[in-house]
């Protein structure tokens, strides 16, 4: 009988906030997948954990998933786990756990920690709706464009980020979100925990100019509902322009916005939704 693949959450930074289970199904499995084996390491060897590692990265993915495979096949059970929090989200993860499944391997759970819920139950905004986003793009123009994809959503939109583009990435949400209200949390569950609160203006003049450290996440208000009229709405008006070779996608986002009053960045991306 093949072995099981256990997926175990691991603290985000605080160590208390590890799970009994998982402690129990470290100690028992074959083999623990790591994304970092150094800093696993120190994580089991904490908890008193003997238990052979191999890596389980971006890059060694395909090589080290194939192996861990086999040894899943011959019996063997085995634990991923990443640097902290949850695999799968924005880690490693997704392919292995989708070629175990396909090959009738069972994969098993083990919930613990995870940056976006905790950021989200803390952060004051609707928690109803919200809308996991991961990391952005580094550079810029592709970071903008996958904000300009997100300015509709009516949902909470959660990023992580790096805290060296904490400003870079706040002035792209300005730019394309509009001066919307966020939450920014970092070094969740850690010593020097941190929420700022504010609108997206405020909180730029407040990083600029001083040194933030650890890793971050950034929470954002949904989009506004468009206000109701008895014309015809903004689908409609960019299916309308957008099918005449007269006009180009720009020129069509800026008719739409001056007639229906939406933020230009709402409009931009139901364009591009349209035009696929």
């Amino acid at each position: 009988m093949p072995g099981t693949l256990y997926i175990v959450a691991t603290p985000i930074g605080n160590l208390e906030d590890i799970t009994l289970r998982a402690l129990r199904i470290l100690k028992e499995v074959d083999l623990v997948a790591a994304e970092d084996t150094r800093h696993s390491r120190k994580l089991l060897t904490h908890f008193g954990i003997s238990k052979p590692l191999t890596s389980y990265f971006d890059h060694n993915k395909e090589l080290k998933g194939d192996q861990i495979l086999d040894r899943l096949r011959e019996g063997s059970s085995v634990a991923l786990i990443t640097d902290a929090g949850t695999p799968c989200i924005s880690d490693p993860g997704y392919q292995l756990v989708r070629d175990a499944v396909a090959g009738g391997i069972s994969v098993v759970p083990i919930p613990g920690a995870c940056a976006a819920i905790t950021a989200l139950s803390a952060s004051g905004l609707p928690t109803d709706h919200f809308s996991f986003a991961g990391f952005l793009p580094n550079k810029q123009g592709k970071r903008r464009e996958r904000l300009q994809a997100l300015a509709g959503e009516r949902a909470v939109l959660i990023f992580y980020e790096s805290p060296k583009r904490l400003l870079a990435t706040l002035e792209d949400m300005l730019a394309t979100l509009g001066d919307r209200e966020v939450v920014v949390a970092r070094e969740l569950t850690k010593m020097f925990e941190e929420f700022l609160r504010g609108t997206l203006s405020g909180l730029i003049e407040e990083v600029r100019g001083r040194e933030v450290r650890g890793e971050v996440a950034i929470l954002v208000t949904p989009a506004q509902e468009p206000e109701s009229n008895d014309g015809p709405g903004m689908e409609e008006l960019l299916q309308k322009y957008l099918a005449s070779d007269e006009m180009s996608l720009k020129d069509a986002v800026k008719r739409v916005t001056l007639e229906t009053g939406l933020h230009k960045s709402a409009v931009y991306a139901e364009a591009l939704r349209i035009k696929g």
